[in-house]
């Protein structure tokens, strides 16, 4: 009897630890892919969005905070401020497009975006990809990435929308600095993970204040949805969090793949949901974009 209950006890401890490993692994990509639909359902201007979003992560770091502590020095803490303020500048490229041509159309464009430049990077910054065949393998998945862009960015006929289309992926590809930027300063720090990720939220919320208040637009902070986009940020959070210790689990190249499948959910999520109106033509394009932007993403980070 006594050796049946440890059996039981073993058992139900690795059960849980499975169950625990598959958690972290799906769930970064879950909230990533309905954080953009929820943003959507919530609605309200860029500024609402990007205020609540940053006061959301802010308020999930004083949790992190309060169980990790903070270890880390002032130079890091620093630099992790100013990562967190490049990532508002991407994330209002981000919304901005949502505003102006939907979630279906931004988040592959954008996602694909960021892949391509954080592998350029890697490859000419901190000398990534060091041989031949490496080399070879991630300007594969570069010239995938590029391709599935162009593929999601398809928009059918020359007109108004169109314009407005061109007008936006010009902002998502000048804006996407700031996420590049907020990918590769971590690099250059001693400390990452949960012990930046107070820091960087300090840092959003100081740079969208500041950006409020070049913009004059303090009154959003009197608007309902300013705070209800709280919500977003805590989801935002929990897929940065629960990212971490994917990566701790499952290892970085699965971590990054899994997560991945958060734009197939957005993207996808948007039109059903959303209802984001496309042609059969530009729905056939968008599918395959995804297909072969989530290709190249696991070609540049698993060769």
């Amino acid at each position: 009897m006594r050796y049946s209950i440890i059996y039981i006890f073993i058992y139900s401890k690795l059960l849980g630890d499975f169950f625990m490993t598959l958690v972290w692994l799906f769930l970064p990509a879950l909230a990533w892919g309905i954080m953009p639909l929820v943003i959507a359902l919530i609605g309200g201007n860029t500024k609402n969005q990007i205020f609540g979003t940053a006061v959301g992560t802010l308020i999930a770091s004083f949790f992190v905070l309060g169980v990790q502590g903070l270890h880390t020095s002032t130079y890091n803490f620093l630099i992790s401020m100013l990562a967190g303020a490049f990532w508002i500048g991407g994330q209002i490229g981000q919304f901005t497009a949502f505003q102006n041509i939907g979630v279906s159309k931004t988040m592959p464009i954008s996602t694909g975006l960021q892949l391509i430049g954080t592998s350029l990077i890697g490859v000419i910054i901190f000398g990534e990809w060091p041989t031949t065949t490496t080399k070879l393998l991630g300007f594969i998945g570069i010239l995938l990435l590029v391709s599935g862009v162009f593929l999601t960015a398809y928009t059918e006929k020359s007109d108004a929308r169109q314009q407005n289309t061109q007008r936006t992926y010009v902002i998502l590809v000048l804006t996407t600095i700031g996420y590049l930027v907020y990918n590769t300063l971590p690099k250059a720090m001693s400390a990452s993970g949960l012990a930046i990720f107070f820091p960087e939220s300090v840092g959003m919320v100081v740079a969208v204040l500041g950006y409020l208040l070049v913009t004059r637009s303090l009154n959003v902070l009197k608007q309902s949805k300013s705070w209800l986009h709280i919500i977003s940020g805590l989801i935002f959070s929990i897929a940065s969090i629960t990212y971490i210790f994917s990566v701790r689990d499952n290892g970085v190249n699965t971590a990054f793949v899994v997560g991945q499948l958060s734009v197939v959910l957005s993207t996808l999520g948007s039109i059903v949901f959303l209802k984001e109106r496309k042609t059969q033509r530009e729905l056939i394009m968008t599918i395959l974009g995804l297909v072969v932007i989530v290709a190249g993403a696991i070609i540049t980070t698993t060769h």
